[in-house]
């Protein structure tokens, strides 16, 4: 992946915790700046033709990658 479209993603990673950000602190006016600005880092993602995997992907994906620890003797 290139450094545009690895910027693309971090934005794209930035606005979903904005959203997440705002909706804790009980601010209408912040959630619909931070949905805002999230719904336009999607939008730059699709025409630029990157698919972002959904929130938590990254989490699953680690975890199906990461070895597990035994127990310890």
């Amino acid at each position: 992946m290139d450094e545009f479209n690895q910027g693309l993603v971090a934005r794209v990673q930035a606005a979903r915790r904005g959203v997440q950000e705002a909706v804790a602190s009980h601010n209408p006016a912040a959630v619909s700046t931070a949905v805002d600005e999230l719904e336009d880092a999607l939008r730059s993602a699709r025409e630029n033709g990157l698919e972002v995997p959904p929130t938590g992907a990254d989490d699953a994906a680690a975890a199906r990658t990461e070895p597990t620890a035994g127990p310890v003797p």
